[in-house]
């Protein structure tokens, strides 16, 4: 036997309330002096009204119940145009109307706000000038930009759905991120910047593939960099060719003279030194830039930084070298090229010191997952720091103006980064060289 619905139930409790007061009704009119079409009658009335309360006190409880089910039905669909009525603050079911009532307009508006965002995000991804795609877990395409259109030369409608290797993406999204590819796609060949992120949707992983096309900012950049390497070269050869071409005039007529003078040898040895003295800038100017363009990649291994703070700090004699310890710490990188450029600074950091009988302060501290060493001097700061890292800048007698760019140059290499800033308060400069920290690397 099925059991009774809740309904049925509350309409059959509602009969057995109202089962002894109609019992009791019918007693009375059939023990009463009353005329039998009268008692008929009256027992009729009270039959009908006995059942229509049953069934109305039902329809009470169950016409709300209703409501509140076909309302949370609509919100599982996603339909929020539904709305509880007759939402009463007076009573308890009416509150929970209210609530429900509420609870709707918040997830509609949620709801509206979140297609106005993907509506703008979708704007955006297919207004950039960068192919954008979006593989599920199994590598076949879910999403796809007109950019990724233009690169592909195929509609998005054929290319979603095919898998990585179809589309010749699949060593893209293999490796790191970010980087730089040569790669051939059918409308381009040219030098790419793979993207590589990690988004999950519908409860899985995703992954969204960015390529951009950099060989345009990288022609550019080329043409500017020779640009400026062509400047440095012109500006430093007419340094060195003028004078001697001039001392080289000057020597030819002194020796096509027909009667040299009593102190053409003085003349002589003044002009060949002057030859020899701008040669061997010209010497040192070309080393400067092998130096640079042969910078080796660094070849990683266990360093220990306090025995090469303290190595470098050991070097200079000028003037006082104050440490300032820091954790007992050992980090993976290129000894030999650290070294180098700490001497570079910390021989800078002197030579500025010297100006005022200074002393130079090199200290070390693990900032967060980056290892910052600093180098401050106590001399008269600086004045110009925007050509600090221009090749072959200078503001020493004497200098190359190698030192600082090279010493970058290595930093960057090691993943890092070097910055130099005045002293606040002074008077000096302070260099903070920023390394990042090996994953296992650790103060003990």
């Amino acid at each position: 036997m099925r059991p009774l619905g809740l309904e049925q139930r509350v309409r059959l409790y509602a009969m057995l309330a109202g089962l002894p007061a109609s019992v009791a009704m019918l007693v009375v009119v059939w023990t009463s002096a009353m005329a039998p079409s009268t008692r008929w009658a009256l027992t009729a009335l009270f039959a009908c009204v006995w059942l229509g309360f049953a069934i109305a006190s039902g329809g009470l409880v169950t016409f709300p119940l209703r409501t509140l089910s076909n309302v949370l039905a609509a919100i599982g669909e996603g339909d929020y145009s539904i709305r509880a009525r007759a939402a009463r603050s007076d009573d308890s079911l009416g509150e929970v109307f209210r609530e429900l009532n509420a609870l709707v307009d918040s997830l509609h508006a949620q709801r509206l706000g979140a297609m106005e965002a993907s509506a703008l995000l979708q704007n955006v991804v297919d207004e950039i000038d960068v192919a954008v795609f979006s593989f599920d877990d199994s590598h076949r395409l879910r999403l796809a930009n007109p950019a990724a259109e233009r690169l592909l030369a195929v509609p998005r409608g054929r290319m979603l759905g095919a898998s990585a290797a179809d589309l010749d993406l699949a060593d893209c999204l293999e490796g790191d991120s970010p980087r730089i590819i040569s790669k051939t796609f059918p409308e381009k060949v040219g030098r790419w910047e793979l993207r590589l992120g990690v988004f999950r949707q519908d409860g899985l992983p995703h992954q969204l593939l960015v390529i951009s096309d950099i060989s345009r900012a990288l022609r550019a950049e080329e043409r500017q960099t020779w640009r400026r390497l062509i400047r440095v070269l012109g500006h430093e050869l007419n340094n060195s060719l003028a004078p001697l071409k001039s001392v080289a005039e000057s020597l030819r007529d002194l020796l096509s003279r027909g009667e040299l003078p009593h102190d053409w040898r003085e003349d002589m040895t003044s002009g060949l030194n002057l030859i020899a003295s701008r040669t061997e800038a010209l010497s040192r100017f070309v080393d400067g830039y092998a130096r640079l363009a042969k910078l080796p990649p660094p070849r990683p291994a266990p360093m220990e930084v306090a025995a090469w703070i303290h190595r470098a700090a050991g070097l200079e004699q000028r003037v006082p070298v104050r440490v300032a310890e820091g954790p007992a710490l050992s980090i993976q990188a290129d000894a030999a090229q650290l070294d180098q450029l700490l001497i570079n600074l910390v021989r800078n950091a002197a030579d500025a010191s010297l100006e005022n009988n200074g002393a130079v302060d090199v200290g070390w501290q693990v900032n967060g997952e980056a290892l910052d060493v600093f180098v401050a001097d106590e001399g008269p700061g600086l004045s110009n720091p925007g050509n600090l890292f221009t090749p072959f800048f200078t503001t020493k007698p004497g200098g190359s103006g190698i030192g600082l760019v090279l010493s970058r140059e290595i930093a960057e290499a090691h993943g890092g980064t070097l910055s130099l800033e005045n002293r606040r308060p002074g008077p000096g400069v302070e260099a903070l060289l920023r390394l990042p920290l090996a994953p296992h690397a650790k103060p003990s």
